[in-house]
């Protein structure tokens, strides 16, 4: 069973060496074309969404740490390993790090196009692929810059993404995972596996906890810009607005600005936000009250909109009109299966022995070398 959620690994700066490189991408051919031949393309992507298998396929490889290199450097390998053959394996691997994410959606058009795939399937890719990015960015505001993105898919339309966003003042990255069958909102808890060391400070408006924030957001934008400015500025009459407890009128309605002072996370990025000089936040708005999205997914996937711009409307929504979001962050667990010492919860045996049973028959059914696969099981041992 795959739950929900996030994974945090420690910032890791160094550079893979050639030599590793070359390994990882032999050995992930080697894997690749096991599981698809005995569980075929589709049961490939969704194991790559669990944070859990993906951790343990990185380990498997090469990776004997938990370091933010083994979302890029696995994903990277994975992508050269099946280049050549991703019509016999029926797994597309678009996208990757810094630049080269930037590149996925061209990726998946040059795909599409290649596979004669109808438009607006391909549409469809390209328009997962991109609010992905941007949930995790706008919507899920943890303190981490999304800086990898991959979006891998099958040929019967399965897909998942796999990316990674940085905190370089607390030296950790946090991975996101997501998987198409597990998803029927895509602003409402899209995310697949769970798996975090560290919990940070969140605004997290995908949360259930956060469906009427959404819906108030929704109905500021369409309505009138005069009327969404007014209640910007009954903000904006504070100069640390998050820091005190007043009651203000906004037309008929009557609410208490909220003290989030009190609260779990008081570092959270929307204590003393400033909104004097948000001529750009002005100029967004305007757009979007013009635009009037009928719904929050829309809202979120319109040109310009951002972290600071749901922000705000969270603020408003909250503030004026009582709609308080989620400030849980949606990190839950370990990275692994548990902890020997039951934090943050008891080792599932059940599920830990279970992904060590699959590797070690996928690395059995390989055509590696025997040293190898010995090599390969000797570390799934040590895991036991």
């Amino acid at each position: 069973m795959i739950q929900k959620g996030i994974a945090t690994f420690g910032l890791d700066y160094g550079k893979c060496p050639r030599w590793l490189f070359e390994r990882m991408v032999k050995l992930g051919r080697e894997m690749t074309h096991v599981i698809v031949a005995e569980y075929g393309p589709d049961e490939f992507v969704r194991r790559i969404a669990d944070p859990v298998w993906f951790q343990s396929l990185g380990t498997v490889l090469a990776f004997d740490w938990n370091a933010s290199g083994l979302t890029t450097i696995l994903t990277a390998a994975l992508k050269e390993a099946i280049r050549g053959n991703e019509r016999q394996f029926g797994i597309f691997i678009c996208g990757g790090k810094g630049k080269t994410s930037l590149k996925t959606p061209d990726e998946i058009q040059n795909w599409g196009s290649a596979l004669a795939l109808p438009g607006p399937h391909v549409d469809n890719l390209v328009y997962n692929s991109r609010m992905a990015a941007k949930v995790d960015s706008a919507l899920v505001q943890d303190g981490f810059q999304i800086y990898h993105h991959s979006f891998l898919f099958s040929r019967t339309g399965s897909w998942a993404v796999v990316q990674q966003g940085m905190n370089t003042r607390s030296q950790t990255a946090r991975r996101y995972h997501w998987y198409s069958a597990k998803i029927t909102d895509l602003v409402c808890e899209p995310h697949s596996g769970i798996a975090s060391q560290v919990r940070a400070p969140t605004l997290d408006l995908t949360a259930q906890q956060s469906a009427r924030t959404r819906a108030v957001s929704t109905e500021l934008v369409q309505g009138s810009y005069t009327g969404l400015m007014k209640d910007i500025q009954i903000i904006r009459k504070f100069s640390s607005p998050l820091s005190q407890t007043v009651t203000l009128a906004s037309g008929k309605q009557t609410a208490t600005f909220l003290h989030l002072e009190n609260k779990e996370f008081k570092r959270h990025p929307v204590l003393g936000e400033d909104f004097s000089k948000s001529a750009y936040l002005e100029k967004i708005l305007t757009k979007v009250c013009d635009v009037k999205p009928k719904s929050y997914e829309q809202l979120l996937s319109l040109e310009g909109v951002g972290p600071k711009t749901m922000r705000a409307l969270s603020l408003v929504s909250e503030v004026i009109y009582g709609a308080e979001p989620s400030y849980e962050d949606p990190a839950r667990y370990s990275f692994a299966h548990g902890g020997k010492d039951a934090t943050p919860y008891p080792v599932d045996r059940k599920t830990y022995d279970e992904t060590i049973g699959f590797f070690s028959r996928v690395v059995a059914k390989t055509r590696l070398p025997f040293y190898e696969k010995q090599k390969m099981l000797a570390k799934l041992g040590r895991g036991a």
